[in-house]
């Protein structure tokens, strides 16, 4: 029988590709995500055009990474997936409703006429409400559920905390820093000036998030402290704030000297990322927090080897192709109509 269990550690293998897909998945939907949250405060709708044509070619496959993510947690960690569905089934259902909601939007607004500024704020609202609530999601999922044995035992409600709601807001600002920056890349004139100060104006706003975050997060449960103030841990991990840091004195620096125009979005997404490490060294090798981990959840190693044969060949594929995507469609975009 196929099993790679005694070459690899398939359980983290695995804990990585997913933890991959999602980060992907926030990097890159968020900037569409973040664009839509903006998107009624442009400053006329020749600008609200070019933003919408400048996520044209990739918002839908953005989401590839989404659907990567889950189903790569229901098959490779049932366990996990059991238990934190049932927790999260109303945000995740209202996420996904704001994802509808952005989709038809973004069809409609590019045929319709008298009622465009409909479609404007519903696909405003769409993307807050995607990006809402998956900003509480991950803030009740590093808080932990209740669980009882190997199901849920908590309320419908049980994510719906303070410290959710401000991981939500948090996730607001965060995507519309990757949004505008975005647009510094990929527009010009009006629109990347506009974009420029929005980036300036929000970049303060997830630094204030992102040090709250950071101070709140070790007193969450006794575990994540030891990870972070503990010795020897707390000497290898000292660089993390001290990076984090430095990517927000370039991006400011950059954001009002006002030439560069890639960076400043690499910057974001660096800062992104530091972030999600932050987030992963306090929580891992837990994948149900903070009851279950990446190896009392996973599946047997037969069906993980199989899983991850179909994947080696495909996720270069994915990554090709999105690749190739981005690639062809650079440059500038108009305010033209060509979706």
């Amino acid at each position: 029988m196929l099993d790679f269990s005694s070459i690899i550690d398939l359980p983290l293998v695995w804990g990585l590709l997913i933890a991959l897909g999602v980060f992907m998945y926030v990097l890159l939907d968020g900037f569409d995500l973040g664009l839509g949250i903006l998107f009624p405060f442009a400053p006329s709708d020749h600008c609200r055009d070019k933003m919408m044509n400048s996520i044209a070619p990739f918002w839908d496959g953005n989401e590839t990474w989404l659907v990567f993510g889950g189903a790569g947690l229901f098959a490779a960690f049932p366990l996990a997936y059991a238990i934190l569905m049932p927790a999260f089934y109303i945000p995740i259902i209202l996420m996904m409703l704001g994802l509808i909601l952005r989709g038809v939007a973004f069809e409609f607004r590019f045929k319709a006429e008298s009622s465009k500024f409909l479609w404007n704020y519903a696909f405003h609202v769409g993307s807050l409400c995607a990006t809402f609530c998956q900003g509480m999601i991950l803030g009740s999922f590093v808080h932990g559920v209740q669980v009882v044995g190997r199901n849920f035992a908590g309320g419908p409600f049980d994510w719906a905390t303070g410290f959710s709601v401000m991981t939500g807001i948090a996730l607001v600002f965060g995507y519309c820093l990757l949004g505008s920056t975005w647009l510094i890349m990929k527009t010009n004139g009006i629109t990347q000036d506009w974009a420029r100060n929005v980036a300036k104006y929000v970049l303060f706003f997830v630094g204030f998030f992102m040090a709250l975050v950071s101070f709140i997060v070790p007193f969450l449960n006794p575990y994540i402290k030891k990870v972070w103030f503990s010795l020897p841990n707390l000497y290898y991990l000292t660089p993390v704030p001290f990076i984090t840091f430095a990517l927000f004195l370039l991006l400011w620096k950059d954001l009002y000297e006002g030439k560069r125009e890639y960076r400043p979005f690499l910057l974001s997404a660096a800062i992104f990322f530091m972030g999600y490490l932050g987030l992963g060294i306090s929580i891992y090798p837990w994948i149900v927090p903070f009851h279950y981990t990446l190896d009392q959840a996973a599946a047997a190693g037969p069906g993980l080897s199989l899983m991850l044969l179909g994947v080696i060949p495909l996720l270069p594929l994915i990554m090709g192709y999105i690749a190739y995507c981005y690639y062809i469609f650079r440059g500038k975009t108009s305010h033209d109509q060509f979706y």
